[in-house]
């Protein structure tokens, strides 16, 4: 019996047009193994709202997108029976490249194909699911001025926006409760790392797994402007958690007070969040494909 698979697919993710990907689908997936259906996203959460209709009626239910698109089906289909896959088409793909797929298309297909599936930990931030990243501060600021700019999407619009803003943004004093141990912080700004990074093969904590029923309490301390160059070379070495400017603390119940309410970003999609966030760690929420060379951990 053949498996069934929806592709969701977000037009706008990444920048990059999608009006081919019903061809390369039909191209690429192998139809001795799938019954397969497409379906267009058409604004911000239709893509979850599509996810939740299939999930459970669906084997596997593929997003074509970007990490906010991933998070949108994820969303809907952790805990149930659905697997989720991802074609990756965003300009940072977080989740995807750290579970080894490929980034070009004929290759995350053939992963599709094989369907090497795994159970990963998922992170709720005060009831909303993240799957890759989520958190406050620096990030988080960049990332609500994405969304209420005409800015491009990319790495290279994602730079220039950093060094525009980095001048401006003034660090915060964070109050963590961290499995019951509390501490005091000013931070620069502070992730939730289910992964090991951001996007773009961007590692803030390298040591972070998606199969350990943890998350990595990232926290990036104020550091003088001209040490941005090393920080930014420390994240693409993988050598961000031996900076004097980081700590990075594990944990599954997390509670941070701030001294009001702001931005946060789950997996890069911003909203505002109160001054009290409760974030925990849900152990294998989510069943996904993943990349010949992703390995557990």
């Amino acid at each position: 019996m053949k498996r069934k698979a929806l592709f969701i697919i977000n037009p706008v993710s990444g920048g990059k047009k999608k009006d081919d990907v019903p061809e390369l689908i039909q191209k690429y997936v192998d139809s001795t193994v799938f019954d397969f259906e497409t379906a267009f996203s058409t604004g911000v959460s239709h893509a979850r709202d599509i996810a939740k209709q299939a999930a459970g009626k669906y084997d596997v239910v593929a997003a074509v997108g970007g990490d906010g698109t991933v998070n949108e089906v994820a969303s809907a289909i952790a805990g149930t029976n659905s697997v989720l896959a991802i074609i990756p088409y965003g300009s940072g793909n977080g989740l995807s490249r750290f579970l080894g797929i490929p980034m070009n298309v004929e290759g995350a297909f053939k992963t599709f194909n094989k369907g090497r599936t795994i159970n990963i930990d998922a992170g709720k931030m005060n009831g909303h699911w993240f799957f890759n990243m989520a958190g406050m501060g620096f990030d988080a600021h960049i990332s609500h001025v994405f969304a209420h700019g005409s800015k491009k999407r990319g790495f290279i619009s994602y730079f220039k926006s950093s060094l525009q803003e980095i001048n401006k943004y003034q660090s915060e004093v964070y109050k963590l409760d961290i499995d019951g141990v509390k501490y005091e912080r000013e931070a620069f700004m502070l992730s939730m790392a289910n992964s090991s990074q951001y996007g773009n093969n961007a590692h803030v904590s390298p040591t972070a797994s998606v199969q350990d029923g943890l998350l990595d309490v990232c926290i990036i301390k104020p550091f003088p402007l001209y040490r941005f160059p090393e920080m930014g070379l420390r994240m693409f070495t993988k050598t961000a958690d031996s900076s004097q400017f980081v700590e990075i603390i594990k944990g599954k119940h997390i509670t941070i007070t701030r001294t009001q309410p702001g931005p946060v970003h789950l997996d890069g999609e911003p909203q505002v969040e109160g001054a009290e966030i409760k974030i925990d760690v849900v152990p294998g929420a989510l069943k996904v494909i993943v990349g010949g060379s992703y390995k557990n951990g």
